[in-house]
């Protein structure tokens, strides 16, 4: 048993270290290419038409009666992004790789925001609507749709279910409970109970309950932890310059040994900073365009926007506002704090009062969100494979029981076949994606003349069945709604 163990771990630390890093920035490299880079060029619009409306009464608010807002959709992606990976990921990167690690991460957040578009483009094009009415989407409906690969399509839910056992149940409810027990000292059995009381709470209501529970947390959580980190930037104002040179020249030398900091050379800094940069916003992993896939919107490349605002958010933002307090506090060469407590005690040393209890609650809400979003994307694998509504339920119960024993200090095997899982999913996601860049670029064109700047908005009710089909030419749909044949390849 021992033997299969270290066989897993080694494997997961294979699959996670150079092949997935070559895979995901070809991959997202390539799909800036067949777009002709249309996330960069359109960036202003992309940012106006999401995150710019947020605040007003408009589509981007609108929620259908069986289908979330795009803001919910962002809010659930979000919620299963921001995290452990924003706060203790980018002081991991920093604590191996030196600060040269950010500017690397900075790289692969851009080629993320291409691959995040991409994929939350094809899910809504290829989405079908369920027994309920309500829209189911993902890697796997435009690898069987788009591509008629049905094998390919279960690999990665199978894959799927498994990853989201570890990652979404196992090592979220850890974090939170951690993070409980760290504020109040509460013994963790108790906490692990009330996190699945609260859990079963709001799983129970569907993607409504959770878009709906999401879209009040995350915002708030962001401002929070993105109000104290500013706060502790204005404090080390005099340092930001000499912090973003240090970032950016160590990016392409090696880091000198720095007082318990043990030097990183050229490769291990741009190793950690595109892993991280990879592993901050969740794409490629195909999880967040399942929920994006239950919006509320009329053209998949409006949806698609916010897929690249998320990955700007996630990974420029919050991770570069996290690593500018780290280096600026200088406790990141400090060989008495770990990489677990770098960012808290970073802060905790600029505020002294309330910085290190703003860092764990930030944990604790982000580790429930995430915990909360991913059943959901778990729930969608499982549905996507079987339409038995008891072996649904036993997926429920699993997950529910992992987020217990998550809390109480979980199964690091189970958390080793999660990662090899995850880098499984990876896999047949990216063959989807580089397989229907041709349509992706269709898709683009059409709403480039039809949809963007016009003031004409699509149907809501658009699925691959009734519309998007024709776009894959696998489908006949109705004529009064056939995709109109536009020379896309001019």
């Amino acid at each position: 048993m021992q033997t299969f163990i270290n066989v897993v771990g080694s494997l997961s630390d294979f699959l996670w270290g150079i092949p997935m890093i070559i895979v995901m920035l070809l991959g997202g490299s390539f799909l800036i290419y067949r777009t002709r880079a249309w996330v960069f060029k359109n960036f202003g619009y992309i940012w106006s038409n999401t995150f710019g409306k947020i605040f007003k009464k408009s589509e981007a608010t609108t929620a259908g009666e069986k289908s979330i807002s795009p803001v919910q959709a962002v809010s659930t992606a979000l919620a299963g992004t921001i995290g452990a990976g924003n706060i203790v990921g980018v002081a991991t990167a920093i604590k191996l790789g030196g600060p040269g690690a950010i500017f690397w991460l900075w790289i692969a957040a851009l080629v993320n925001m291409t691959t995040k578009f991409a994929e939350i483009t094809l899910a809504v094009a290829t989405r079908e609507k369920n027994e309920k009415d309500e829209f189911s989407g993902g890697p796997m409906y435009y690898l069987e749709n788009g591509l008629n690969m049905r094998w390919l399509a279960i690999m990665f839910s199978v894959f799927g279910a498994i990853a989201i056992l570890g990652t979404g149940s196992l090592v979220q409810s850890n974090a939170m409970a951690n993070s409980i027990n760290t504020i109040t000292g509460i013994d963790l059995r108790i906490i692990g109970v009330v996190i699945m009381i609260l859990m079963v709470i709001i799983i129970i209501g569907g993607i409504k309950r959770i878009g709906a529970f999401a879209e009040k947390i995350v915002p708030l959580m962001s401002v929070l932890y993105l109000g104290a980190t500013i706060v502790i930037l204005v404090i080390y104002r005099r340092q930001l310059g000499s912090a973003l040179g240090f970032i950016v020249t160590d990016a392409f030398k090696p880091t000198a040994a720095v007082g318990g900091f043990a030097g990183a050379t050229v490769l291990m800094t741009i190793r950690h900073g595109l892993a991280r940069g990879i592993f901050s916003n969740e794409a490629g992993l195909g999880s967040a365009p399942m929920a994006h896939a239950a919006a509320h919107t009329d053209h998949p490349v409006r949806q698609g926007m916010w897929g690249a605002i998320e990955v700007f958010v996630s990974s420029i933002l919050i991770c570069t506002m996290t690593a500018l307090v780290i280096i600026c506090s200088g406790l990141w060469s400090d060989a008495n704090v770990d990489a677990n407590r770098l960012t808290a005690a970073s802060f905790e040393k600029a505020l002294p009062v309330g910085g290190e209890m703003i860092v764990s609650l930030g944990l604790m809400f982000f580790a429930f969100t995430t915990l909360v979003s991913w059943y959901y994307y778990g729930d969608k694998c499982i549905s996507y494979i079987t339409k038995s509504k008891t072996i649904r339920s036993i997926y429920k119960a699993v997950y529910i029981i992992f987020s217990v024993v998550g809390s109480l200090g979980g199964l690091k095997f189970v958390w080793s076949i999660s990662d090899v899982a995850n880098a499984l999913m990876v896999i047949p996601n990216f063959i989807g994606l580089i397989l229907l860049s041709k349509q992706l670029v269709w898709l683009i064109k059409d709403f480039n003349k039809n949809y963007k700047d016009t003031g004409k908005l699509g149907n809501y009710n658009w699925t691959f069945d009734n519309h998007w089909g024709a776009v894959f030419n696998k489908r006949k749909v109705k004529e009064t709604q056939v995709f109109e044949p536009y020379d896309y390849d001019n």
